[in-house]
């Protein structure tokens, strides 16, 4: 099994979130140290690519081939993101986890009788943080051209709020949800998620429309729309063949 902190061996000292800033540590007109920023949980739910992305059409490309290869470029991009100290994968898809193999520091989480997003979500923060010690987040699995740092702002810009959203890039649906250390976990994903988890009390995080990070995929005009991003490795590779 994938250990908690796969992606680096923390020291005794550290802290999964910010120290306390001391004054009284800092020479006469020195500027304070800024505090680290805290490292991140991130949930990703991936149905199995058999059921997964029912509207996505591609000429030439099997569609449960292009929905995992798209699955397995927002995968690798969460994993490469600083800020983030475990990747947690929801899902039923054997072929999935195997085609992942090389992609560091996930850990999987079955699916089993969870039944949605929302339910799939919970299940990985439960079995990961049950008492919500660390930061988490809940990312959609359908980025294929999610770059690191642009997860990296969002999570940046989310440390300081108890619950926090990002919209996609068409402002209705949700691509990101996160809920700081001590608040419980709750999300609403599905059509017009963005309005629900607004009224949830997540603040709406000011993350320009042209970052990889709200373009999400379910048509082919949203595939064509990432492809000029800059889509992932697996993803590029399957569209080229």
């Amino acid at each position: 099994m994938t250990p908690l902190f796969g992606r680096r061996r923390r020291n005794s000292s550290e802290s999964a979130t910010p120290p306390l800033s001391s004054t009284s540590s800092s020479p006469s007109g020195a500027e304070p140290e800024e505090s680290p920023s805290p490292r991140w949980v991130v949930v990703v739910p991936v149905k199995p690519s058999a059921r997964a992305k029912s509207r996505l059409d591609v000429d030439g490309v099997g569609r449960a081939d292009l929905a995992r290869a798209i699955a397995l470029d927002t995968l690798a991009a969460a994993t490469a993101c600083d800020l983030v100290a475990q990747v947690v994968v929801v899902t039923d898809d054997a072929a999935l986890a195997r085609e992942a193999a090389m992609i560091p520091a996930l850990r999987f989480v079955p699916e089993g009788d969870a039944r949605g997003l929302d339910a799939a979500v919970a299940a990985g923060v439960a079995a990961i943080d049950p008492d919500g010690r660390m930061p988490r987040a809940a990312l959609l699995g359908d980025l294929p051209a999610l770059q690191p740092a642009d997860l990296a702002d969002a999570l940046r810009a989310a440390a300081s709020l108890p619950r926090a959203v990002v919209p996609d890039a068409e402002g209705t649906g949700s691509t990101l949800v996160t809920a700081g250390p001590g608040t419980p976990w709750e999300s609403s994903f599905g059509d017009g998620s963005f309005a629900r988890h607004v009224a949830r009390g997540c603040v709406a995080l000011p993350i320009p429309n042209a970052s990889t990070l709200r373009r999400d995929v379910d048509t082919a005009d949203q595939l064509d729309a990432a492809r000029m991003l800059g889509l992932g490795p697996r993803t590029a590779a399957l569209l080229a063949r």
